[in-house]
């Protein structure tokens, strides 16, 4: 699990953390788990309306609007501060769907945490994927629905020895891709060992 290890020393995991269990009051144990859960279910959600519906002039064009420049990333306590997460709601109703529920309640049981918490934390992680999603899809010049799922992909896979986490530990089905079904099923416990390695993807690097 170092990437939850990752994930809690550097700057930015450490003040996400922080932030949450200071906006919902539980501790940062339980906090690392809602994101370690979290993180993985929206990206997966997203990549699945990537490649597999309609989703991705949608999800480009909210990342190149400039909203989601990743400024957010240099401005946590900002952002939480602010106290309004209605943007991410917005966005984690047009991700997930129908599935938000479902999502919700396997991160609970997933993580020990209340399901009515996990339905606040989670409009909070939104914006934060959007800003770094925003901040590569610049700086990769990704400017159509296949770049952007590979960048989806990227962030879901492995980068050691071509292991990826992508088909190992997430594709649950066995399709050779990632669906929400498959971060449901990784949600409910099955081969969770490689979702720390996307937090230091995510945190452990600027």
């Amino acid at each position: 699990m170092s990437g939850i290890l990752d994930l809690l020393n550097s700057d930015m995991g450490k003040q996400l953390i922080g932030n949450i269990t200071e906006k919902t009051g539980i501790n940062a144990s339980q906090a690392t788990s809602v994101v370690s859960s979290g993180l993985p279910a929206i990206l997966g959600a997203m990549k699945d309306n990537v490649t597999s519906g309609d989703g991705a002039a949608g999800l480009l064009g909210a990342l190149n609007g400039g909203k989601h420049d990743g400024s957010i990333l240099d401005n946590l306590g900002g952002f939480f501060n602010s106290g309004d997460f209605s943007d991410g709601s917005k966005i984690l109703g047009h991700v997930l769907g129908n599935k938000q529920d479902t999502v919700v309640n396997n991160i609970s049981q997933n993580s020990g945490v209340d399901s009515g918490i996990i339905s606040k934390i989670l409009p909070m992680l939104t914006p934060i994927i959007m800003g770094y999603l925003g901040k590569q899809t610049k700086s990769n010049g990704v400017s159509d629905g296949a770049g952007l799922g590979g960048l989806l992909g990227g962030l879901l896979s492995g980068t050691d020895g071509g292991s990826s986490i992508l088909t190992s530990v997430l594709d649950q089905n066995g399709d050779g891709k990632l669906d929400i079904s498959d971060a449901m099923s990784a949600l409910s416990g099955k081969k969770k060992g490689g979702l720390g390695g996307l937090l230091g993807g995510l945190f452990g690097k600027k």
